[in-house]
């Protein structure tokens, strides 16, 4: 499906994938030509993109599988498939193919590659929850780069009990890869939290059999802190290696951010 929406920005959708696009018209025919052909070239590589990293360099053909791997491969000593980098890899692609001029975006569900020339920003509003969806926070980008969310409650499944890890990184599938690895460390045990095995929650999961997170019930101020501790931790770790830029953090009412000297001032409203 290719369609303008009412502000004159272009909607992508092709299976799993679904885009929203600002550009200039010129962009937005460059980005539907690349469209066409990404979901088969992923779904031919499909088996190689869900095996985890770790022993020799993954080779691949397709050029968003292969952006993928090259995400994915800094965090290769914990557990991590190249499906993590899906998402931003697209959204790369696709803002390659558009060889933008001036202010553009692709939005891959969350995970945004952007373009920005010098000079120009963009806000981006982050969801803590997106079943309550309202702005729970603001960033303010101010030159060309990758951000993307993770957390047990979004679309894909998660190893931690975050309900919201946004990465600012230099592309979206760095911030993809990244946002996954925080958000499986924002972790605890505790009774309210429930987990299943992926294939259970999702037949065809590349995490196989390890626990997911499913629920997560109130849970005690100090278990909360602790959690989110346990994900800065590993944030400033990758911001230490220059794998990430800036991470938000937010579990049950408490967020954080990882970076202090980037500001994101919390702004509630209502739906």
């Amino acid at each position: 499906m290719a369609r303008r929406l009412s502000d004159g920005r272009l909607h992508l959708q092709h299976g799993p994938i679904d885009l929203v696009i600002l550009g200039s018209e010129a962009e937005y025919g460059r980005a539907s030509r690349r469209f066409a052909t990404v979901l088969d070239e992923l779904v031919a590589e499909l088996p190689l993109l869900r095996t985890p990293v770790g022993g020799a360099y993954p080779l691949a053909r397709g050029k968003v599988a292969r952006r993928m791997i090259a995400a994915v491969w800094p965090h290769r000593a914990a557990f991590i498939t190249p499906m993590a980098a899906v998402a931003g890899a697209v959204a790369d692609e696709i803002l390659d193919a558009m060889q933008p001029a001036g202010r553009a975006y692709v939005n891959n569900g969350g995970d945004i590659a952007v373009h920005l020339p010098v000079g120009e920003t963009f806000d981006a509003g982050v969801v803590n929850n997106p079943h309550r969806p309202m702005v729970d926070a603001t960033i303010r980008l101010q030159d060309s780069c990758g951000v993307a969310t993770s957390g047990w409650r979004g679309r894909s499944q998660s190893l931690g009990i975050a309900d919201a890890v946004t990465v600012i990184a230099d592309s979206g599938a760095s911030a993809d890869a990244a946002a996954t690895m925080i958000a499986n460390a924002v972790n605890a045990e505790h009774p309210a939290i429930r987990r299943l095995p992926a294939r259970a929650v999702k037949e065809d999961s590349d995490l196989g059999d390890l626990p997911v997170t499913v629920g997560v019930g109130p849970l005690p101020r100090e278990i909360v802190r602790l959690a989110l501790a346990a994900g800065t931790r590993v944030a400033d770790d990758l911001r230490s290696r220059g794998l990430v830029r800036a991470v938000y953090l937010a579990l049950q009412n408490q967020t954080t951010a990882a970076v202090p000297e980037v500001h994101f001032p919390s702004r509630r409203r209502s739906p």
